[in-house]
């Protein structure tokens, strides 16, 4: 299972920037691989008729911009018209004629292109913003009233893609994100898909409804399957084969409700000319077929087929097939190889384990790579911003990949870290490597609207900070409060790791009590990369101009993330005094420290309150919203509520290994779950001292782990609106934590406030 890097990490831009051009000025050249040529050739030929992809592009512009629908005229046009590549062209319209005529005519060669040109005129000569609804939305109030719109050079400009592809998802992402969604939801994804230009999306909505379809002609029944397929919120990883039946069963509702869904999230995409990723047959089986295995499902949590067996080829041509049938067309690409039920099939296959697995050295990496025809696999490199493979791989060894013949975002999770998806879109349609510098001079005005000098400044320091993160580390986003440590004090290492040296305090055991051997439970510290006091420079800033832009719901979002991402690594600090502290058993100033965190968790769950996009109510009011009883609606709830704490094999005093996975800063978490988890390891932090006894771990454990096994069937009602004022609870929380946070002040006074009982 991969670790969900993406849902609270700050991603680093410099990278994306240099890397992603430099791959994006390689040559595009489809001669090296036919057979890809041939697919583009399909795609052409099979996609849907023109005028289809300019209604597609006409409706996507009436849900963004009503008020501009008649200022945009689209027309789909051929790759002749655009030099041979994939392009679009934005251009004065021959018949403006003043308010109520079209003002600027978009051409493409699909849908995709054409919205794509739409969001390129709008960002760059309106000063525009589009990001999703839970980042802020669309800033779309810098764009002149119609016929008033401003014009483009004489002639036109054309857009070409340095590489033909643009890809989008993980495989992942499936469930940390969208487990819940209605149409409605899939409708604005699809929209912003097509404006960033994006071509090749994974499709996977729906594919259990296939797979029982393809099952039943083996005599596999539903009962059968109940132990096959995870619950809803569980699906990515019942198909990856890591775990079996987790979260389920599967109603039947829900299978026939997922497949009319994935019917509606084909057809536009289709409809905008995408060319969407299909499942495909992996080898993983029920327990019923387990007869026709050779294998031992401890390792993969389920059985698979040997790929040798005639089966796996058979069951493979059954499901491409019977996936074609339902919806009538394919794109030929698929995340298997599986060209048994499509002559034109293209694989389409993660990278990931040549990153993490000893055995794919050079030879063994070659070999599986041309095991296919080249050109019948597409490779993604998934974590190439990071750890790219195709540097130390000869480039796949000739085979293509992401991001060679295209570029790709495959971000576990989103909604989140809206300024990087908007700089890594853009590169699908640079030539050249980006200017940083001036990129984020014009980020903040087209965010909010409004150019101001201080937010300039801001982001600046942003960039060179949060922004710039170039070690190779993996997990930014475990501190403390959303990834508290499962050990025994003195198995966190305190070498004032987080205070400035004149604030360092030496480190002893107690006399009083043995110090437990934690070789096999050593705690890793949260990983930092950068000047927090820098970054609390950019808060004061934020602070300072905020007034300015605070009817804004990009500059709210923006400025409660980063006011959450200063106090987060506040409270690392505030964690570590704490331990400390209790190696000095100085069991006052643990106490008055504790009650300190735990003010601080509070306050945090107050502050994301402000926002929509930190709320845990709409994740679970999505998940009950899907179900059609009240049966269904609390095993959904169990799933969203378990998915973001602990899940799969904790036991009364052993914590599983899959804790705080997909953790969140949402309020109401906080406040409910983390805090009270945090105050009981403190609760155990004093008795050990009051007692003088060692730090009682199992107890501890058992605690924790019934905390969370009730939290997870609580039926307790979350809001699904934001409440208070952003700007004033952060500058309240910064004069309050940040103006003077030197932690040796706190140690002698009692933070102000109520307090979990510790």
């Amino acid at each position: 299972m991969a670790a969900p890097r993406f849902h609270r990490v700050i991603l680093l831009l410099v990278a994306l920037a240099c890397a992603a051009a430099s791959e994006v000025g390689c040559s595009d050249d489809d001669r090296r691989f036919p057979h890809l040529d041939r697919v583009r050739e399909l795609h052409r030929r099979e996609g849907g008729p023109a005028a289809e992809q300019e209604a597609a592009a006409r409706g996507l512009l009436a849900r963004l911009l009503p008020s501009h629908s008649g200022s945009f005229d689209f027309r789909v046009i051929s790759t002749d018209q655009c030099g041979g590549k994939a392009c679009f062209i934005v251009d004065n319209h021959p018949l403006f004629d003043g308010e109520g005529t079209p003002e600027l005519l978009l051409l493409g060669i699909s849908g995709v292109e054409i919205s794509a040109g739409l969001h390129w005129y709008l960002k760059h000569y309106c000063a525009a913003h589009i990001s999703w609804d839970k980042t802020g939305g669309a800033q779309l109030s810098s764009v002149p009233r119609p016929g008033s719109l401003p014009g483009v050079p004489s002639g036109g400009i054309m857009i070409q893609r340095p590489v033909g592809w643009s890809y989008y998802q993980n495989a992942v992402t499936s469930s940390y994100s969208f487990a819940w969604w209605d149409w409605e939801r899939w409708e604005k994804e699809i929209d912003w898909m097509a404006l960033q230009g994006i071509n090749l999306p994974l499709a996977f909505t729906g594919q259990e409804s296939i797979w029982q379809k393809v099952f039943q002609r083996y005599n596999i029944s539903k009962s059968d399957l109940d132990d096959f397929f995870g619950g809803p919120a569980f699906l990515a990883w019942s198909r990856m084969a890591n775990m079996h039946g987790w979260g389920g069963p599967l109603p039947q509702s829900w299978l026939d409700d997922q497949l009319a869904l994935q019917k509606k999230i084909l057809s536009r995409m289709y409809a905008f000319g995408m060319f969407p990723v299909l499942p495909a047959f992996s080898g993983n089986i029920p327990a019923a077929l387990r007869f026709t295995v050779d294998s031992n499902p401890r390792w993969c949590c389920t059985y698979l087929l040997d790929a040798s067996d005639p089966l796996f080829v058979e069951i493979g041509k059954l499901f491409i097939e019977e996936q074609i049938r339902e919806y009538g067309r394919t794109s030929h690409v698929y995340n298997w190889g599986m060209q048994s039920g499509d002559d034109d099939a293209i694989w389409l296959m993660q990278g990931w384990l040549f990153s993490y697995d000893p055995f794919w050295e050079p030879p063994q990496m070659k070999a599986l790579l041309h095991s296919v025809p080249v050109g019948r696999m597409i490779v993604l490199d998934l974590y190439a911003e990071v750890k790219p493979i195709w540097i130390n791989s000869d480039q796949f060894y000739g085979v293509p990949y992401i991001w060679k013949v295209g570029v790709g975002m495959s971000m576990e999770g989103i909604e989140q870290n809206p300024i990087v998806y908007d700089l890594m879109s853009e590169m699908a349609f640079h030539h050249k490597q980006v200017d940083l510098q001036v990129w984020i001079e014009t980020y903040p005005a087209r965010r909010y609207g409004k150019s101001i000098v201080g937010l300039q400044d801001a982001w600046r320091i942003l960039y060179q900070t949060l922004y710039n993160c170039t070690d190779g580390k993996n997990d930014k986003n475990r501190d403390v409060i959303v990834a508290f440590p499962d050990v025994e004090p003195f198995a966190i290492q305190t070498p004032g790791l987080y205070t400035s040296s004149s604030n360092m305090f030496s480190t002893k055991s107690s006399k009083n009590y043995i110090v437990m051997d934690a070789s096999n439970n050593e705690y890793e510290q949260p990983h930092l990369w950068y000047d927090t006091n820098a970054v609390i420079r950019a808060l004061e800033l934020f602070l300072r101009y905020g007034d300015e832009v605070s009817d804004s719901s990009t500059f709210r979002y923006d400025l409660v993330d980063l006011t959450r991402q200063t106090l987060a690594k506040y409270a690392n600090q505030v964690f570590v005094k704490i331990i400390e502290s209790y190696k000095l058993n100085n069991v006052n100033q643990v106490i008055t420290l504790c009650h300190h965190f735990i003010d601080l968790v509070n306050d945090l769950d107050m502050l994301l309150a402000s926002h929509e996009g930190f709320l845990l109510g709409p994740w679970l009011e999505s998940a009950k919203g899907v179900a059609r009883d009240k049966e269904q609606e609390i095993q959904y709830e169990w799933n969203a509520r378990t998915q973001i704490t602990m899940w799969f094999d904790n036991t009364n005093t052993k914590a599983s290994l899959l804790r705080d996975y997909a953790n969140k800063y949402w309020s109401g978490l906080l406040r409910d779950y983390y805090g009270p988890r945090a105050a009981i390891y403190f609760k155990y932090l004093r008795l050990s001292l009051e007692r003088k006894e060692p730090f009682a771990l199992e107890e501890w454990r058992r605690e924790w782990i019934s905390l969370t096994n009730n939290w997870q069937i609580d039926r307790k009602v979350f809001p699904t609106t934001a409440t208070g004022d952003p700007l004033n609870i952060s500058r309240s929380l910064f004069a309050k934590y940040l103006r003077d946070s030197d932690l040796q002040k706190v140690e002698g006074t009692k933070s102000s406030g109520k307090s979990a009982d510790l």
